[in-house]
């Protein structure tokens, strides 16, 4: 009996083989990681709002159409930056690097999955949560990505604030309004960002300066980066109490806040007295980019869950 492959066969399974590869390069230029933690933020904010559990068809319609809407401001980014990514070695693999998509492919998709994300908020939640939804991507497309991202190296700060948007557009989907409690959560991912990011950009110098992108890692000293990493971080965790006095806080939300913040600050003064005393190691940089990310988590956990346990310390 042969055990050979027909032609037609092996042509199916070459195209079958290309298809997967062009479906995951299309969720590539997505940024899952970063959907991922935008979803992390914005899907607790609407149990905060609502004080309990929100409207499932809200939620899932906010999910959905906030995760398109970062989706597709990625994939302009990837469009946008193309030229870059092929000078970085953290970025050499993405798919309009490698030839997997065209440039003609991915703008079409960012477009197509920017109009989803709209008609999806429109229908799914309200004008106002649809409005900051594509807020947040011409943020990060034409502020950050165009105007900033080159030419300054404050460009992760103000360029942050894109991954921001999502706790508000979470909280007006919920409540119809943008209230303070919806701003502290927006100061709190803005603090925040600076402090994740740098420490990144001082492992990835090099891939930076080659690409000829002024980052703060890539243009000061780690002894300047650790100062400023330093700074936002108590900042950050000083913004996170503010919800305590604003009388929305409870007890669990605060534990979230308190432990995970003193972490966090633990953890950033580590790394500024390494970087004064010339001992910190890309290691030791990328513990704080990672730990900043588990602490953001945490936090969020806590807004989670907060409502379901007692009531506001302070109301």
């Amino acid at each position: 009996m042969s055990t050979r492959t027909s032609p037609d066969s092996a042509a199916t399974e070459a195209r079958r083989i290309s298809f997967k590869r062009k479906m995951a390069a299309y969720v590539s230029l997505t940024k899952p990681r970063v959907m991922e933690l935008l979803i992390v933020t914005a899907f607790p904010t609407m149990f905060f709002a609502q004080g309990g559990l929100p409207n499932v068809w809200v939620a899932l319609a906010t999910v959905i159409g906030g995760a398109a809407a970062a989706g597709s401001a990625s994939a302009f980014n990837c469009y946008i930056d193309r030229d870059m990514d092929k000078l970085m070695n953290r970025t050499k693999k993405r798919p309009l690097v490698t030839g997997e998509l065209s440039p003609r492919e991915a703008l079409i998709f960012a477009w197509a999955l920017g109009v989803v994300s709209m008609l999806v908020l429109w229908f799914g939640t309200n004008p106002l949560a649809t409005a900051l939804g594509a807020a947040a991507i011409f943020f990060y497309v034409v502020v950050y990505t165009l105007i900033l991202k080159r030419r300054t190296e404050q460009n992760i700060i103000w360029g942050g604030i894109a991954g921001c948007f999502p706790v508000l557009i979470a909280w007006a989907a919920v409540r119809e309004a943008v209230e303070w409690p919806a701003l502290v959560l927006f100061f709190i991912i803005f603090l925040w960002t600076p402090p994740h990011y740098w420490p990144l950009s001082m492992k990835y110098r090099t891939d930076y300066q080659a690409a000829d992108v002024p980052m703060l890692g890539a243009v000061a000293t780690a002894k300047t980066v650790s100062v400023q990493v330093v700074l936002y971080a108590w900042a950050t965790v000083v913004c996170s109490l503010l919800l305590i006095p604003l009388g929305w806080a409870g007890i669990t939300y605060t534990a979230f806040a308190v432990v995970a913040g003193a972490w966090f600050v633990y953890e950033s003064h580590v790394l500024y007295r390494r970087a004064q005393n010339e001992t910190l190691t890309d290691k030791r940089a990328m513990k704080v980019f990672h730990l900043s990310i588990l602490y953001l988590t945490l936090l969020f956990i806590g807004l989670w869950i907060d409502p379901f346990i007692g009531s506001p310390l302070m109301s």
